[in-house]
C-alpha cells in the first residue's frame, strides 16, 4: 500500500509544495513556533533518502569532480554576478534591494534539493556532496561575495551552521548508506518505496513552517512588491535553467542532469533571511524572503517537466543511475 501510494504522491508533486506554501502563509504565526522542528524532519528526509546510496558512489564523485564544481560555480559565480548586473539594470536606484538578490543568489545551495533528487532518481551522492561541501565552504564564500559585491561585512554563525548540517544531512546520511552497505542494498528494495510518502509529507510540513515566516512581510501588497516578486521569480528560475542547460551541453548522464538542474536552483533561504534580518537593513530581507515562496513551487514545476522528458519517477529502478560514467 505504501509503495502505491509513494507513486500516487509523486504524481502530485506540483501541487503538494505550493499549496504547503500557501497553508503556512495564511497559518502565519500558528506555524512558526514550530521551527525547532524542521532540522529533524529534515534528518528524516535525508535518511529516507540515502538508503538508496552507497559509499562507492561517493568515490566516483570523488574521482570525476567536474560536475561538483560546475554546480559550485553556478551557485557562487553565475547566479550573484547575473542578481548584481540584472538588479542594476532593473532596481538602479535601490541598493537594499540590489543587496538582497545578491544575498538571495550567494547562500549555500537548499537541503531540500536533497528530497527533489531523491523522488526524480537523480545522482544522491553528488548531491549529498554538493550539500556538503556547499554547507562548509558557505561560511567563507557568502561573506567574501556580499563584501565584494555590496561592500557589507556579513559574519556567519559558523559553528551553528556546521552544527545543523552534522543533524540534518552528515549523520543520517552515513547511517543510511551504511545500513545500505550491511543489507548489500536490500533496505532500499524494502523501505525505499515504503518511506516515501512520509518524506514527501514531511517535506510539506517543512515548507510550510518555512512560510510561516513569510506572512508578516506580505501584508502591505503593493506594486513595487508584486514587481519585484515576478523578478524574482524569474531570478530564481533562471538558477534551474543554467543547472539543466550545462549538464544537457556537457553531455552528461539523465542522473546527473537532474541533480544540477534541482542544485542550481535551490537555496539555503531560510538560512538567508536570517542572515538579512540580522546583519541588513529590514528592506534586504525581501527579496529574499520571496525567493522563499517560489523555489519550491519552481522545484516541483521543474521536476513536472524533467519528469516528461525522462519518465524518471516511472522508470523502476534505483534512485541513482550510477552506472553511467560521468564523463569528466
Amino acid at each position: 500500500m505504501l509503495p502505491q501510494l509513494n507513486k500516487k504522491m509523486e504524481k502530485i508533486m506540483p501541487l503538494i509544495t505550493p499549496v504547503s506554501v500557501l497553508t503556512g502563509v495564511l497559518l502565519g504565526s500558528h506555524l512558526s513556533g514550530y521551527a525547532y522542528l524542521s532540522p529533524w524532519i529534515f534528518a528524516f528526509m535525508t535518511f529516507s533518502g540515502s538508503i538508496s546510496s552507497s559509499f562507492k558512489e561517493f568515490v566516483q564523485v570523488v574521482v570525476q569532480p567536474l560536475p561538483l564544481i560546475i554546480t559550485l560555480l553556478i551557485l557562487h559565480v553565475l547566479m550573484p554576478l547575473l542578481a548584481m548586473g540584472l538588479g542594476h539594470v532593473v532596481f538602479s536606484s535601490d541598493s537594499f534591494t540590489i543587496s538582497g538578490l545578491i544575498l538571495a543568489a550567494a547562500i549555500p545551495t537548499g537541503i531540500t534539493s536533497f528530497v527533489w533528487v531523491a523522488i526524480y532518481r537523480g545522482h544522491i551522492a553528488l548531491t549529498l556532496s554538493i550539500i556538503l561541501v556547499d554547507t562548509l565552504l558557505s561560511p567563507f564564500i557568502v561573506p567574501y561575495t556580499m563584501s565584494l559585491l555590496v561592500g557589507a561585512k556579513v559574519h556567519l554563525d559558523t559553528f551553528g551552521m556546521m552544527k545543523g548540517m552534522l543533524i540534518m544531512v552528515v549523520v543520517p546520511s552515513l547511517i543510511g548508506m551504511m545500513l545500505n552497505q550491511f543489507t548489500q542494498g536490500k533496505i532500499k528494495e524494502q523501505w525505499s518505496g515504503r518511506l516515501g510518502p512520509f518524506s514527501k509529507i514531511a517535506m510539506g510540513i517543512v515548507v510550510a513552517i518555512n512560510g510561516s515566516v513569510i506572512a508578516p512581510y506580505l501584508r502591505d501588497i503593493n506594486s513595487k512588491l508584486i514587481g519585484l516578486a515576478v523578478f524574482v521569480l524569474f531570478l530564481t528560475a533562471l538558477g534551474y535553467v543554467l543547472g539543466w542547460l550545462i549538464a544537457k551541453l556537457m553531455r552528461w548522464p539523465d542522473d546527473v542532469v537532474v541533480a544540477l538542474t534541482f542544485n542550481g536552483g535551490m537555496r539555503n533561504i531560510s538560512a538567508g533571511a536570517v542572515i538579512a534580518v540580522a546583519y541588513f537593513p529590514a528592506p534586504v530581507a525581501i527579496p529574499v524572503i520571496l525567493c522563499m515562496l517560489f523555489q519550491q513551487s519552481l522545484a516541483s514545476l521543474f521536476g513536472y517537466l524533467l519528469n516528461k522528458q525522462y519518465a524518471l519517477t516511472k522508470v523502476p529502478g534505483p534512485t541513482s543511475l550510477t552506472a553511467r560514467k560521468i564523463s569528466s
